[in-house]
Protein backbone atom coordinates (compact mmCIF):
# COMPACT_ATOMS: atom_id res chain seq x y z
CA UNK A 1 0.00 0.00 0.00
CA UNK A 2 0.89 3.24 -0.76
CA UNK A 3 0.16 6.69 0.79
CA UNK A 4 2.21 10.21 0.82
CA UNK A 5 4.56 10.35 3.37
CA UNK A 6 2.76 13.54 4.83
CA UNK A 7 -0.31 11.58 5.20
CA UNK A 8 1.75 8.50 7.09
CA UNK A 9 3.33 11.48 9.55
CA UNK A 10 -0.66 12.63 10.48
CA UNK A 11 -1.26 9.12 11.27
CA UNK A 12 0.81 9.55 14.58
CA UNK A 13 -1.42 12.45 15.63
CA UNK A 14 -4.74 10.11 14.97
CA UNK A 15 -2.70 7.37 16.88
CA UNK A 16 -2.20 9.80 19.59
CA UNK A 17 -6.13 10.71 19.85
CA UNK A 18 -6.63 7.01 19.68
CA UNK A 19 -4.50 6.27 22.81
CA UNK A 20 -6.27 9.28 24.82
CA UNK A 21 -9.34 7.44 23.96
CA UNK A 22 -7.91 4.16 25.47
CA UNK A 23 -6.61 5.54 28.30
CA UNK A 24 -9.91 7.04 29.45
CA UNK A 25 -11.94 3.81 28.36
CA UNK A 26 -9.03 1.85 30.62
CA UNK A 27 -9.67 4.78 33.71
CA UNK A 28 -13.31 4.16 33.04
CA UNK A 29 -13.15 0.56 34.23
CA UNK A 30 -10.21 0.88 36.37
CA UNK A 31 -11.38 4.05 38.70
CA UNK A 32 -10.60 3.46 42.18
CA UNK A 33 -13.71 5.09 43.52
CA UNK A 34 -15.41 1.56 41.57
CA UNK A 35 -13.42 -0.60 44.02
CA UNK A 36 -14.31 2.06 46.82
CA UNK A 37 -17.95 1.48 46.26
CA UNK A 38 -17.93 -2.22 46.26
CA UNK A 39 -15.97 -2.09 49.02
CA UNK A 40 -18.18 0.67 50.92
CA UNK A 41 -21.44 -1.15 49.67
CA UNK A 42 -20.07 -4.74 51.41
CA UNK A 43 -19.46 -2.24 55.08
CA UNK A 44 -23.11 -0.98 54.37
CA UNK A 45 -24.84 -4.29 53.65
CA UNK A 46 -22.80 -5.31 56.80
CA UNK A 47 -23.73 -2.59 58.83
CA UNK A 48 -27.45 -3.09 57.82
CA UNK A 49 -27.18 -6.37 59.02
CA UNK A 50 -25.78 -5.34 62.52
CA UNK A 51 -28.72 -3.22 62.87
CA UNK A 52 -31.12 -5.47 62.10
CA UNK A 53 -29.65 -8.03 64.78
CA UNK A 54 -30.06 -5.44 67.19
CA UNK A 55 -33.13 -4.34 66.25
CA UNK A 56 -34.72 -7.55 66.69
CA UNK A 57 -33.37 -8.18 70.04
CA UNK A 58 -34.54 -4.34 71.32
CA UNK A 59 -37.90 -5.36 69.69
CA UNK A 60 -37.71 -9.02 71.70
CA UNK A 61 -37.31 -6.95 74.60
CA UNK A 62 -39.47 -4.16 74.17
CA UNK A 63 -42.30 -7.48 74.04
CA UNK A 64 -41.02 -8.66 77.01
CA UNK A 65 -41.31 -5.67 79.13
CA UNK A 66 -44.48 -5.03 78.06
CA UNK A 67 -45.61 -8.80 78.94
CA UNK A 68 -43.98 -8.89 82.42
CA UNK A 69 -45.39 -5.11 83.33
CA UNK A 70 -49.13 -6.53 81.84
CA UNK A 71 -48.48 -9.73 84.10
CA UNK A 72 -47.57 -7.17 87.17
CA UNK A 73 -50.47 -5.44 86.90
CA UNK A 74 -52.97 -8.40 86.99
CA UNK A 75 -51.17 -9.26 90.03
CA UNK A 76 -51.62 -5.79 91.68
CA UNK A 77 -55.44 -5.75 90.76
CA UNK A 78 -55.70 -9.18 92.05
CA UNK A 79 -54.08 -8.26 95.27
CA UNK A 80 -56.02 -4.84 95.48
CA UNK A 81 -59.45 -6.91 95.02
CA UNK A 82 -58.71 -9.47 97.63
CA UNK A 83 -57.43 -6.61 100.48
CA UNK A 84 -60.37 -5.02 99.60
CA UNK A 85 -62.64 -8.22 100.13
CA UNK A 86 -60.81 -8.49 103.23
CA UNK A 87 -61.46 -5.13 104.40
CA UNK A 88 -65.05 -5.35 103.95
CA UNK A 89 -65.97 -7.60 106.94
CA UNK A 90 -68.48 -9.80 104.92
CA UNK A 91 -65.89 -12.90 104.98
CA UNK A 92 -65.86 -15.56 107.11
CA UNK A 93 -62.68 -16.17 109.22
CA UNK A 94 -61.21 -19.55 106.87
CA UNK A 95 -61.84 -17.26 103.69
CA UNK A 96 -60.06 -14.53 105.07
CA UNK A 97 -56.87 -16.76 106.39
CA UNK A 98 -57.26 -17.81 102.69
CA UNK A 99 -57.37 -14.09 101.39
CA UNK A 100 -54.40 -13.90 103.84
CA UNK A 101 -52.26 -17.04 102.17
CA UNK A 102 -52.98 -15.44 98.83
CA UNK A 103 -52.14 -12.26 100.05
CA UNK A 104 -48.59 -13.38 100.68
CA UNK A 105 -48.56 -15.51 97.60
CA UNK A 106 -49.28 -12.23 95.28
CA UNK A 107 -46.81 -9.97 97.10
CA UNK A 108 -44.28 -12.58 96.75
CA UNK A 109 -45.18 -12.88 93.40
CA UNK A 110 -45.18 -9.31 92.63
CA UNK A 111 -41.53 -9.30 93.87
CA UNK A 112 -40.28 -11.80 91.73
CA UNK A 113 -42.05 -10.02 88.52
CA UNK A 114 -41.00 -6.51 89.40
CA UNK A 115 -37.11 -7.74 90.04
CA UNK A 116 -37.35 -10.02 86.26
CA UNK A 117 -38.87 -6.54 85.19
CA UNK A 118 -35.73 -4.28 85.89
CA UNK A 119 -33.00 -7.14 84.49
CA UNK A 120 -35.62 -6.66 81.52
CA UNK A 121 -35.42 -2.83 81.51
CA UNK A 122 -31.53 -3.06 82.08
CA UNK A 123 -30.95 -5.09 79.02
CA UNK A 124 -33.03 -3.04 77.19
CA UNK A 125 -31.41 -0.08 77.71
CA UNK A 126 -28.11 -1.92 77.18
CA UNK A 127 -29.68 -2.73 74.06
CA UNK A 128 -31.22 0.63 72.90
CA UNK A 129 -27.39 2.03 73.23
CA UNK A 130 -25.89 -0.58 70.73
CA UNK A 131 -29.05 0.24 68.56
CA UNK A 132 -28.08 3.67 68.38
CA UNK A 133 -24.29 3.26 67.60
CA UNK A 134 -25.32 0.44 65.09
CA UNK A 135 -27.31 3.14 63.61
CA UNK A 136 -24.38 5.71 63.51
CA UNK A 137 -22.31 3.19 62.15
CA UNK A 138 -24.63 3.06 59.27
CA UNK A 139 -25.04 6.41 58.72
CA UNK A 140 -20.94 6.75 58.45
CA UNK A 141 -21.13 3.84 56.33
CA UNK A 142 -23.55 5.29 53.82
CA UNK A 143 -22.11 8.52 54.02
CA UNK A 144 -18.85 7.01 52.59
CA UNK A 145 -20.62 5.43 49.87
CA UNK A 146 -22.27 8.30 48.98
CA UNK A 147 -18.77 9.87 48.76
CA UNK A 148 -17.46 7.50 46.69
CA UNK A 149 -20.21 7.49 44.60
CA UNK A 150 -20.07 11.49 44.21
CA UNK A 151 -16.34 11.49 43.40
CA UNK A 152 -16.81 8.39 40.56
CA UNK A 153 -19.42 10.61 39.10
CA UNK A 154 -17.61 13.36 39.04
CA UNK A 155 -14.67 11.68 37.48
CA UNK A 156 -16.89 9.63 34.92
CA UNK A 157 -18.48 12.99 34.10
CA UNK A 158 -14.16 14.47 33.37
CA UNK A 159 -14.15 11.30 31.37
CA UNK A 160 -16.90 11.64 29.42
CA UNK A 161 -16.17 15.40 28.53
CA UNK A 162 -12.54 14.48 27.63
CA UNK A 163 -13.83 11.36 25.16
CA UNK A 164 -16.68 13.24 23.62
CA UNK A 165 -13.80 15.77 22.52
CA UNK A 166 -11.20 13.37 21.37
CA UNK A 167 -14.00 11.17 19.30
CA UNK A 168 -14.83 14.73 17.51
CA UNK A 169 -11.60 15.19 17.17
CA UNK A 170 -10.80 11.86 15.62
CA UNK A 171 -13.82 12.21 13.35
CA UNK A 172 -12.31 15.32 11.79
CA UNK A 173 -9.00 13.37 11.51
CA UNK A 174 -10.37 10.30 10.07
CA UNK A 175 -11.57 12.42 7.01
CA UNK A 176 -7.57 13.19 6.07
CA UNK A 177 -6.67 9.70 5.32
CA UNK A 178 -7.40 7.54 2.33
CA UNK A 179 -10.29 4.79 2.94
CA UNK A 180 -7.43 2.13 2.19
CA UNK A 181 -4.94 3.73 5.22
CA UNK A 182 -7.24 4.15 7.39
CA UNK A 183 -8.87 0.59 7.18
CA UNK A 184 -5.76 -0.68 7.58
CA UNK A 185 -4.39 1.40 10.47
CA UNK A 186 -8.22 0.45 12.21
CA UNK A 187 -7.29 -3.15 11.67
CA UNK A 188 -4.58 -3.22 13.36
CA UNK A 189 -5.81 -1.19 16.16
CA UNK A 190 -8.56 -3.46 16.73
CA UNK A 191 -6.25 -6.31 16.57
CA UNK A 192 -3.12 -4.96 18.62
CA UNK A 193 -4.17 -1.92 20.23
CA UNK A 194 -1.79 0.74 18.44
CA UNK A 195 -2.32 1.23 14.94
CA UNK A 196 0.78 3.00 13.66
CA UNK A 197 3.46 4.67 15.20
CA UNK A 198 6.77 6.35 15.02
CA UNK A 199 9.93 4.47 13.75
CA UNK A 200 12.66 5.53 16.21
CA UNK A 201 16.42 4.50 16.64
CA UNK A 202 15.60 1.52 14.48
CA UNK A 203 12.74 0.85 17.26
CA UNK A 204 9.35 -0.04 16.50
CA UNK A 205 6.90 2.93 18.60
CA UNK A 206 4.37 0.36 19.34
CA UNK A 207 5.66 -2.70 20.87
CA UNK A 208 9.32 -1.27 21.05
CA UNK A 209 11.18 -3.93 19.45
CA UNK A 210 14.25 -2.60 17.63
CA UNK A 211 14.31 -4.06 14.02
CA UNK A 212 16.86 -6.66 12.77
CA UNK A 213 19.17 -5.93 10.05
CA UNK A 214 17.05 -7.98 7.51
CA UNK A 215 13.79 -6.11 8.35
CA UNK A 216 15.89 -3.04 8.69
CA UNK A 217 17.31 -3.41 5.55
CA UNK A 218 13.84 -3.44 3.92
CA UNK A 219 12.75 -0.56 5.20
CA UNK A 220 15.24 1.20 3.87
CA UNK A 221 14.86 -0.26 0.61
CA UNK A 222 11.16 0.78 0.65
CA UNK A 223 10.11 4.00 -1.11
CA UNK A 224 9.00 7.00 0.90
CA UNK A 225 5.73 6.40 0.35
CA UNK A 226 5.34 2.47 0.58
CA UNK A 227 3.43 1.96 3.98
CA UNK A 228 5.43 0.41 5.95
CA UNK A 229 4.22 -2.66 9.13
CA UNK A 230 6.37 -3.94 12.00
CA UNK A 231 6.87 -7.58 11.16
CA UNK A 232 6.35 -8.08 15.25
CA UNK A 233 2.98 -6.40 16.03
CA UNK A 234 2.07 -4.86 12.31
CA UNK A 235 2.02 -1.54 13.53
CA UNK A 236 2.37 0.90 11.07
CA UNK A 237 5.52 2.03 11.04
CA UNK A 238 5.61 6.03 10.30
CA UNK A 239 9.18 7.07 9.19
CA UNK A 240 10.89 10.33 9.72
CA UNK A 241 14.62 11.90 10.26
CA UNK A 242 13.98 10.15 13.90
CA UNK A 243 14.20 6.61 12.50
CA UNK A 244 17.50 6.06 12.03
CA UNK A 245 17.55 4.85 8.92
Amino acid sequence: MKADPAVQRRLLDLAQVDAELSRVNHRRRTLPEIAEIAEAEKTVRAKQDALTTVETTLGDLTRDVKRQETEIDQVRAREDRDRKLMQSGTVGAKQLTDLEHEMATLQRRQAALEDDLLELMERREAVEADAQHARVELDKAQESLSDAARRRDSALADLESTEAKRTAERKLASTQFPEPLLALYDRVRAHKGIGAALLQSRRCGACRIELDRSALATVKESPADQVVQCEECGAIMVRTGESGL
